[in-house]
């Protein structure tokens, strides 16, 4: 999908206000998220193909925070059993009204069910697969918990959870090594110092990363049997728990 360049954080401003997911946002998400999230594409991919070993027939996958519809896309793609449907969800009115736009003009078979609304509100319930792509990251620490409990319990026994999140880490050296190599690869993209300053700003105490033993901690907690990375790149990494 095509959308105008990313230039939001290029021009200097006197105070960088919270990031959200607006309308101006949604204008340049696609060339933002891949500017971006390094891996951001083979992840999207791999989505889809995880869907297509794990979606069930008469059930239910789910794209909480799906933005434009990326992952439900991927899925789309790649689901083949039948009577499967999709819900996506996603809070931000502006995203939502773009991706029913782009939903219009695929071609796949598989239900696509698009709801605005609060992800923590959303009652899960007869699902295979369950995707949270850089999701999980913009909800309040004290609301993960609980969140995922409600994933769990929604999931069918073998079903799968795929979590996408940029990560922190323990060790400083770490820590200062992977968030380097990100804004050098934000630059290599084409994003000016300024820029990457900018939406770092911006996205201070909007998006609050964990490590990952953290995230698979809380995973193991809430009941997963297990819970992994797949992909790292940088500062940001993709996990699946397997119920």
């Amino acid at each position: 999908m095509n959308s105008p360049k990313d230039s939001i954080y290029a021009s200097p401003v006197g105070e960088v206000s919270a990031f959200k997911f607006d309308e101006a946002v949604v204008r340049v998400f696609p060339d933002m998220i891949q500017r971006s999230v390094p891996g951001y594409q083979a992840i999207i991919s791999a989505i889809g193909l995880l869907a297509g070993r794990f979606a069930r027939e008469h059930s239910v996958c789910y794209d909480l925070g799906c933005s434009l519809g990326a992952a439900t896309l991927s899925m789309r793609h790649q689901i083949t059993v039948d009577n499967c449907r999709i819900i996506a969800v996603d809070n931000s009115p502006a995203m939502v009204t773009r991706f029913l736009q782009v939903l219009e003009k695929d071609q796949a078979k598989v239900p696509v069910e698009v709801l605005c609304q609060d992800i923590r509100e959303l009652e899960i319930e007869n699902a295979s697969v369950v995707v949270l792509n850089f999701t999980l990251q913009f909800i309040p620490l004290a609301d993960r918990l609980i969140f995922l409990q409600k994933i769990y319990q929604g999931l069918l026994p073998g079903g799968i959870l795929i979590l996408s999140e940029k990560l922190k880490f323990a060790d400083d050296r770490q820590q200062e090594l992977q968030t380097q190599m990100h804004h050098i690869f934000k630059k290599a993209q084409g994003y000016s110092d300024l820029e990457v300053s900018q939406k770092r700003s911006a996205l201070e105490n909007v998006l609050i990363p964990e490590t990952f033993t953290e995230h698979q901690n809380r995973l193991q907690q809430v009941g997963f049997g297990s819970a992994e990375v797949w992909f790292q790149y940088f500062n940001f990494a993709a996990m699946i728990a397997l119920k």
